[in-house]
């Protein structure tokens, strides 16, 4: 992207969604739940938080983890 803070804005709202399915499967701490899936909690802190930039791999292995295709992860962020 041209517009660094359009990224930035893009890579918090997968991580916002990354949250939300997070909690609908019951954890309310990211810690908790990266050590249930071994995961670094720091690093998946830092994606729900848009701190860092997700490789396609690590947001594909995640939504395995959540049972969601990639397509409709994409479908139901936010528009703008």
């Amino acid at each position: 992207m041209k517009n660094e803070a359009a990224f930035q804005k893009q890579l918090v709202k997968i991580g916002e969604k990354l949250a939300e399915l997070r909690k609908k499967k019951g954890y309310a701490s990211h810690e908790t739940f990266a050590y249930d899936h071994d995961l670094s909690r720091v690093q998946y802190w830092r994606i729900e938080r848009g701190k860092s930039n997700i490789t396609l791999r690590t947001l594909c292995n995640l939504l395995e983890i959540h049972g969601t295709e990639l397509k409709d992860f994409f479908n139901s962020l936010p528009k703008s």
